[in-house]
């Protein structure tokens, strides 16, 4: 179902999360590609363009994901989380929502602060509007910095985030991570006995 429930995510929620995950490792890589290897200008230059607009859209999913979140509102955490591992995953969860908002945003800013004017074209589409920002230097290299600061943190967040996910899959047994794959346990799951054994105080019975 589109909706969230209380306790798990709907098909929106749980698109707009993969699909801003993997656009965002994308962007990563390409960003580590176009600035730390030596390839062509032309090449560089189209990786440029493909960053940016990329960024655009993630700006844009992350976006309607806030939107859907203030209007759907989101899931309960699971049972069974203690009060700090609340509070760390609120915070974990906000923290990312932020970034995923900031980071292209500073990117946006570099672009329309840059002294050399180049203009974005937006999948070769169209030429996406600059901000209202003065183009110099020091605000081209402050929003550069800004920007490649924020990827950092969301990177090491987004690490986190995915070490938290398993270690609770696989040591918790819990829904933290199945939820937002869309799988859902049956209700008599965890009441139901294992083939071979028997059920307590069953030795006596006859």
């Amino acid at each position: 179902m589109a909706r969230d429930r209380d306790t798990g995510f709907g098909w929106v929620a749980i698109g707009l999360h993969w699909l801003i995950a993997v656009l965002i490792l994308g962007l990563i890589a390409l960003g580590f590609v176009m600035r730390r290897m030596k390839i062509d200008p032309l090449l560089q230059f189209s990786l440029y363009q493909w960053h940016k607009s990329i960024g655009l859209v993630v700006l844009g999913l992350a976006l309607l994901r806030v939107l859907w979140w203030i209007l759907r509102g989101h899931p309960a955490a699971v049972a069974g989380l203690g009060p700090l591992e609340r509070r760390a995953s609120v915070a974990t969860h906000v923290g990312l929502a932020i970034l995923t908002l900031a980071v292209p945003l500073a990117g946006w800013a570099v672009a329309s602060t840059s002294t050399l004017n180049i203009p974005t074209f937006f999948f070769n589409l169209f030429v996406f509007p600059h901000l209202p920002l003065a183009q110099t230097e020091s605000a081209e290299t402050f929003w550069t910095e800004v920007h490649a600061l924020a990827a950092y943190v969301m990177l090491g967040l987004v690490g986190l985030h995915a070490a938290a996910a398993f270690h609770h899959h696989l040591f918790r047994k819990d829904e933290v991570l199945t939820r937002m794959l869309g799988i859902r346990r049956r209700p008599d799951a965890a009441n139901r006995t294992p083939a071979g054994s028997k059920e307590p105080g069953s030795a006596g019975r006859m």
